[in-house]
C-alpha cells in the first residue's frame, strides 16, 4: 500500500467515524419534539438556493416574517461561502455539521426536492413535502427496468426509492400525466397536492411587457433585445474522465446568427460541469454564457426555446412561445440511453431538427415569422396536458398546507 492508498484510506475512516457521531447525534435529538414552525429547506441535496423549495421559502417569509429566523436552508459545506454571499439575508446551515443537525431533526417541516440519504432518520414529528424537481420525460424510480450504477442492484434501486417515497407526507403534482408516474415510479401512497410547481409562479406573475423590458436591460443589455435561448439536456454519458466533460455546440455560431435577425443575442444555458468548455470565440457580443442565472429569467426574456430532451419544454410551455428541438443524437439518446415517458417525435409542441441545414432552415422561419407555423394547436394542447394545474399560487398554496397543519 502506498503514501496515497493509505492517505484516502486514513480520510475515509475519518469520514466514516465523523458520520457515524453525528448520526448518533441525530438519533438522540429526534426523540425531542419538532419546534413549531421551523423548516429545513434543501434544494438538489444542497447544491444551491433554487427550485421550488426556493419558491417556497421566499413565499413562506414573505407571508409570515415574523418566522424568517426559523427557516433555514441546508446547504453542501463546500458551497457554503458562496450562497452565503449570494443570499445574505438567508439562514444557511452547512449539511451534516453539528447545527444542522439540530435543527434537521427538530424540524417542523422538511421542504426538498430529491431524495434525502436512506441512512438519516426523520423525526416522526417531522411533515415532509417533497417538492420533486420536475415533470419527467426519461424513465425513473421503479420505471428504470436495469440500472448500471456500480455496487447497487436494480432490486436495491427501486427498494430505496420506495422507501424515500414512504416518508414523503406530501408529494407536489405539476400535472396528472406526471401524477401517474409518481405514483408508480414513487411507489407513492400519500398525499398528493395538485397544484403545479411552486418555481414557475414567476412566469404567471412577471409575464408582462414591463418587467420582461426590466429583465432584457439588466440581463442582456437590451430591453429590446430578441432573445433566442438554447438549453440542451445534461449529457453525462459524453465524459474523457470523471468529473471531465466534453462538449461541443453542434451548431456553427457562425450559420445561427446567419438565419436570424441582426438583433438576435444567444444565450447558452449549459450545466455548470461544462460551462467553461463552450467556444463563443469572436461571437462575444452577440452570445452569453448563463449558467448561474435564474432560469425563470431567461425563459421571460426568450423568444424562443431551443432544446432537446430536457424537461425545461415543460416549464417554458407556460409561457406559449415557440420551441424549436434540435435533437441531433435522437437515435442514440433514444436507444442507449433511459428512454422516454412519452412519444418524443409526435408530441413535442415544436418542429423537430435532427442535422445543421434543417436547424438553420427552422431558424429562417422563425426569423420570418416569429413563430413555427403549423404548431399553434400542438402549443396548445401540450400546454392543456402539461401546465394545466399551474396559475402562478402553488407557493402559496404549499404554504397554505403548512399553515393549516399547525393551526
Amino acid at each position: 500500500m502506498n503514501g496515497k492508498q493509505i492517505k484516502d484510506k486514513l480520510i475515509s475512516g475519518i469520514k466514516l467515524a465523523i458520520r457515524t457521531g453525528l448520526i448518533a447525534l441525530n438519533d438522540g435529538f429526534i426523540c425531542m419534539p419538532v419546534k413549531k414552525h421551523e423548516i429545513m429547506f434543501e434544494s438538489f441535496n444542497g447544491k444551491d438556493i433554487n427550485d421550488n423549495p426556493a419558491a417556497i421559502y421566499f413565499e413562506w417569509i414573505k407571508q409570515h416574517p415574523e418566522y424568517a429566523k426559523h427557516a433555514y436552508f441546508g446547504v453542501k459545506a463546500a458551497n457554503y461561502k458562496e450562497l452565503h454571499k449570494q443570499y445574505p439575508n438567508v439562514q444557511i446551515l452547512r449539511r451534516f455539521f453539528p447545527r444542522w443537525v439540530w435543527h434537521v431533526a427538530r424540524a417542523d417541516f422538511w421542504v426538498f426536492n430529491s431524495r434525502f440519504p436512506k441512512w438519516w432518520k426523520k423525526n416522526k414529528r417531522t411533515t415532509y413535502i417533497q417538492t420533486w424537481h420536475g415533470t419527467p420525460l426519461k424513465k425513473l424510480g421503479v420505471d428504470i427496468k436495469h440500472v448500471s450504477i456500480p455496487g447497487i442492484s436494480t432490486q436495491q434501486y427501486h427498494d430505496d426509492f420506495k422507501k424515500a417515497a414512504s416518508r414523503w407526507k406530501y408529494l407536489i403534482m405539476p400535472n396528472q400525466y406526471s401524477e401517474d408516474i409518481f405514483d408508480r415510479a414513487f411507489d407513492f401512497k400519500n398525499v398528493p397536492l395538485r397544484i403545479g410547481y411552486p418555481r414557475n409562479d414567476v412566469l404567471y406573475q412577471q409575464n408582462n411587457a414591463k418587467t420582461i423590458s426590466e429583465l432584457k436591460k439588466r440581463i442582456v443589455g437590451n430591453p429590446k433585445q430578441k432573445v433566442i435561448l438554447y438549453a440542451p439536456t445534461w449529457r453525462d454519458d459524453d465524459y474523457q474522465k470523471k468529473g471531465s466533460y466534453n462538449f461541443e455546440l453542434p451548431f456553427s455560431l457562425k450559420s445561427f446568427f446567419d438565419h436570424v435577425g441582426d438583433n438576435t443575442k444567444l444565450i447558452i444555458r449549459p450545466h455548470y460541469l461544462i460551462k467553461d468548455r463552450i467556444d463563443i470565440a469572436g461571437y462575444e457580443d452577440r452570445v452569453q454564457i448563463e449558467a448561474d442565472c435564474d432560469i425563470s429569467e431567461l425563459y421571460l426574456i426568450s423568444d424562443l426555446l431551443i432544446t432537446d430532451y430536457s424537461s425545461v419544454m415543460f416549464d417554458y410551455a407556460n409561457l406559449k412561445r415557440p420551441m424549436l428541438f434540435y435533437a441531433y443524437d435522437l437515435k442514440h439518446y433514444q436507444n442507449e440511453l433511459r428512454g422516454f415517458y412519452f412519444d418524443f417525435k409526435k408530441d413535442v409542441p415544436g418542429p423537430i431538427v435532427e442535422d445543421q441545414n434543417s436547424f438553420y432552415n427552422e431558424l429562417s422561419h422563425f426569423n420570418e415569422d416569429g413563430k413555427f407555423i403549423g404548431y399553434d394547436q400542438k402549443i396548445e394542447d401540450f400546454y392543456n396536458k402539461f401546465c394545466s394545474w399551474e396559475h402562478g399560487d402553488a407557493s402559496a398554496r404549499v404554504v397554505k398546507v403548512m399553515e393549516d397543519k399547525n393551526e
